[in-house]
């Protein structure tokens, strides 16, 4: 188990409708830490165009990374581990992210265009739609093995998702400052 007193973020990433928002809360409440979800990062330019079908493009994305990894940054020095939601689907992006003030791990949801997209067409209620799904596939590059996180596929329930990471990630249960 993870003893360092550094503390940790999770950053649950993958393409949209992998799951992300569902297993970071389930891997959040098993670990007692505080959630962030990226997309309330995005400013209104970025959803609106990707609500209009347009991919964002790396300087689109350029400062919401830098706002989630500040977020990061700022609960590491107040001493907490974290979990996020983000994409994070290109080794740059990951490289902003572990700018932060924290060991940023990264747990990577894989799963099929065929899996994934058929969820989207059963989302409701999100900004990204499916025709978006392809250009998210096309960016993605899969962690590498210097980089610091695993990957598990999305068959399984988000709960059974998040004890595969904390065990693959070895990371602490519940909060230490609990007896």
């Amino acid at each position: 188990m993870t003893t360092s007193a550094e503390p940790t973020c999770v950053v649950v990433m993958g393409v949209s409708g992998a799951g992300k928002s569902t297993v970071a809360r389930a891997l959040a409440d098993r670990l007692a830490w505080p959630l962030a979800e990226a997309d309330e990062f995005h400013p209104p330019a970025n959803i609106a165009k990707m609500s209009a079908g347009t991919p964002l493009t790396d300087a689109d994305r350029a400062p919401w990374l830098a706002a989630i990894r500040d977020w990061i940054t700022a609960r590491a020095a107040a001493g907490e581990s974290t979990v996020v939601t983000c994409s994070a689907l290109k080794r740059t992006y990951r490289d902003v992210l572990r700018e932060a003030g924290a060991r940023v791990r990264f747990l990577h949801l894989d799963g099929t265009a065929d899996v994934i997209g058929d969820r989207l067409r059963h989302r409701s209620g999100h900004f990204m739609p499916p025709s978006l799904l392809r250009s998210q596939f096309d960016a993605l590059e899969p962690l590498r093995p210097d980089e610091d996180g695993a990957a598990v596929g999305v068959a399984d329930p988000p709960e059974l998702i998040a004890e595969h990471a904390v065990t693959r990630l070895d990371l602490p249960v519940g909060n230490p400052a609990t007896p």
